[in-house]
């Protein structure tokens, strides 16, 4: 499997693709708002991210009358419209992935969990933030942010939200506050990271290999699911350089492997259970790689 390398979009283009989802929502009378690094960067800066890659929208299903029927519906109209759409549904949401001109525009519909939603790649927001969205200019047009915009970023990001970092700066911060707002308990046991193989929990591994192809023992892996509520779960691998895992499906994970002063944050791994896993760091990439894992053949 090649791994995936994230490139900054070409804002020209986004402002249009922006812009056109806008006009298809507006029309279709569906609520949305912006969130991730597209809010970030609206209301901080006043324009996009200069290294983002992606558009991102949301909506919140069971508010301002959306249901995931409408979801559904609209995703057919942005495809009627040219964009290349996929949907892909799970526990915390119904996330609509669209392309359109080389853009990745990216409308997550969250479920209202506890009061909460869950943001990307598990971090808790309470829905209360979306119930009155607040009205900003941006390019020109207006559109509406979680309000207090203010007390999204701090739970989003941090409390150092106002200070830029450049691409593969944030990782580490969003992933401390995920640790912080997640609980190995709500796994209810059906994930398991240990770097002690048993056999009657373990379905899976990953062997953590230096840039050399040697196995590194103690480093420290840290590793969560994006669309089911597991908690983050940490461990070390063994001499031989191995964590085993039971993964609770099929679906995206973010997985962070630290050795020494090199600590990077795969925020998007398409992993499965039962299935081996080798990790190899890229002296050339220190961060945006996704399916970065390779898969071991079954022997």
């Amino acid at each position: 499997m090649q791994s995936t390398v994230f490139e900054p979009m070409d804002m020209a283009i986004a402002e249009t693709v922006l812009k056109e989802a806008k006009q298809i929502l507006d029309q279709l009378g569906l609520v949305f708002f912006l969130r991730h690094g597209t809010c970030l960067g609206a209301v901080r800066d006043n324009s996009f991210i200069p290294w983002d890659d992606d558009l991102d929208i949301g909506s919140v299903i069971g508010l301002h009358g959306l249901t995931e029927e409408l979801v559904h519906n609209a995703a057919a109209v942005f495809e009627e419209k040219g964009f290349g759409v996929k949907v892909k549904i799970n526990e915390l949401n119904l996330s609509v992935d669209m392309q359109k001109s080389g853009i990745q525009l990216d409308w997550t519909c969250y479920r209202i969990i506890d009061e909460s939603i869950y943001q990307w790649p598990v971090v808790k927001i309470p829905a209360s933030l979306h119930d009155d969205l607040k009205e900003i200019e941006f390019l020109g047009e207006k559109f509406m942010v979680p309000n207090p915009p203010e007390e999204y970023f701090r739970l989003k990001y941090g409390p150092d939200w106002m200070t830029p970092k450049e691409a593969g700066g944030f990782e580490q911060e969003v992933l401390d506050l995920m640790a912080a707002t997640t609980d190995e308990a709500e796994s209810g046991g059906v994930m398991q990271l240990a770097n002690d193989r048993d056999p009657l929990r373990h379905t899976g591994s990953l062997k953590v290999l230096d840039t050399d192809g040697q196995p590194v023992g103690g480093a420290e892996v840290s590793l969560a699911a994006t669309s089911v509520l597991t908690g983050l779960h940490r461990s070390k691998t063994n001499r031989d350089g191995f964590v085993y895992f039971r993964l609770p499906a099929t679906a995206g994970y973010v997985l962070s492997v630290k050795v020494g002063d090199h600590n990077e944050i795969l925020y998007l791994e398409h992993l499965k259970p039962g299935v081996d896993y080798v990790y190899r760091p890229d002296p050339e990439i220190r961060s945006g790689r996704a399916d970065a894992l390779v898969p071991v053949p079954s022997e």
